[in-house]
């Protein structure tokens, strides 16, 4: 049997924590989200683990995946056009995105202090308390900018692996 990574396992006893029974479904989704930085949508969790696991439900997997955005254990995010993306890294970082193949990158950056942030937005909305500053970086990955442009796939014909 597989030792789960550290952040699988910290995921996990969060879970159990909020009352969450660890069933083998949520196992395996937490060991499969917990460190894969290809940022994942629920479909492709889904799909990948549908053979180890034949009577999962879509719902138990969407289910567990909001559960651990509801924790603070993974980010829901909206980075490209279609589903939401699941983010295991919950460290202050900002992202690349891929136009051509929608790949997502993660970009490491420091954490952000109230004033700076304020300074970042460019405005003060009276009364609101900033919670984090992100920011997204479009563009092409290493792989498609090296692919000549009729080469290329559209964004809708293939995801990131």
């Amino acid at each position: 049997m597989v030792r789960p990574s550290d952040n699988a396992t910290k995921m996990l006893e969060t879970l159990r924590a909020s009352g969450l029974k660890l069933t083998p479904q949520r196992l395996a989704i937490v060991r499969e989200l917990a460190d894969d930085d290809s940022h994942p949508t629920a479909q492709e969790l889904f799909d990948r683990l549908k053979v180890a696991l034949p009577t999962m439900s879509f719902a138990t997997v969407y289910n567990t995946l909001d559960a651990l955005a509801a924790s603070g254990l993974c980010a829901a995010r909206s980075l490209v056009p279609g589903a939401t993306r699941f983010d295991p890294n919950t460290k202050p970082h900002h992202h690349a995105v891929c136009d051509d193949c929608g790949a997502v990158i993660d970009i490491p950056s420091e954490p952000t202090s109230r004033a700076a942030a304020k300074s970042a937005m460019g405005v003060a909305v009276t009364g609101f308390v900033v919670r984090a500053v992100e920011q997204i970086y479009r563009g092409l990955c290493a792989d498609c900018a090296a692919t000549p442009s009729r080469e290329r796939a559209s964004p809708k014909s293939h995801a990131p692996s």
